[in-house]
């Protein structure tokens, strides 16, 4: 038996969920891989072994499968310590304006099933008395804009969905992380024009999650570049804002 932390990565077969568990394996936590392909995770189980000399489990986890989320809670063999949910899914905006069924996809996605699975563990470390769940949200949920909307009312719901949970769970002695990485060279930005100022590693990431998760930070800008830039856009009249093109 081990008397190590454990942390729950879900989404860990993203470039996102690899640096966030490598991240707390090298901080000494056990470490819990879940994603919709085992068999694809099984190589990073196996490197975090290796390399951290801690435990990798790996779990079925499908985050559009809303029905199964009890189940997979209860299956599991002890509730970690902390629950990272890295899913997503960006989509493509053009094609979300007419097709319902992506548009569906990307919102389920980045809302809905992230928030319920969060939301059920936080009644889980609720009903223990601690814990601590981290959601990945983005910079693209703190106005609308015209190229991802679809995404990013997404995002702007989980946002808002954290900050609830967050202020109701710190009660209970679960806190509660958001985390707004901005723009990350990843395969989900792969071909996109990102501005190299503004723009992270997923390493970088996965260490802001460990560092806000042990020092119980609430919301997190990766880049505080990003704070300020989301301020200034936040705070910009409507007139001016919809006629920006980007």
């Amino acid at each position: 038996m081990t008397s190590r932390k454990t942390v729950l990565v879900l989404g860990g077969s993203s470039d996102i969920g690899r640096a966030a568990a490598r991240a707390f394996a090298k901080a000494g936590y056990d470490v819990g891989l879940a994603g919709r392909d085992v068999a694809v995770l099984e190589p990073d189980a196996a490197d975090l072994r290796a390399r951290y000399n801690v435990e990798a489990n790996l779990y079925k986890f499908d985050v559009l499968d809303t029905a199964s989320f009890d189940g997979f809670v209860a299956a599991l063999p002890a509730l970690p310590d902390v629950v990272i949910s890295i899913v997503g899914l960006l989509g493509v905006q053009q094609d979300a304006e007419s097709d319902l069924a992506h548009a569906t996809t990307i919102m389920r996605s980045n809302y809905e099933g992230p928030s319920l699975i969060l939301g059920l563990f936080a009644e889980k470390f609720l009903g223990r008395g601690n814990g601590t769940l981290v959601g990945v949200s983005s910079v693209a949920g703190d106005r609308g804009r015209a190229s991802n909307y679809v995404y990013g009312s997404a995002k702007a719901g989980l946002s808002a969905f954290l900050s609830g949970l967050r202020a109701r769970a710190s009660r209970g002695g679960v806190h509660v992380v958001t985390v707004k990485p901005g723009f990350v060279r990843t395969k989900m930005t792969e071909g996109m024009k990102l501005i190299g100022p503004l723009t992270v590693e997923a390493p970088v990431v996965g260490d802001a999650i460990l560092q806000a998760v042990e020092k119980k930070t609430d919301v997190v800008y990766v880049s505080g570049k990003w704070r300020l830039v989301m301020l200034i856009i936040k705070t910009l009249p409507e007139a001016v804002f919809k006629k920006l093109k980007f």
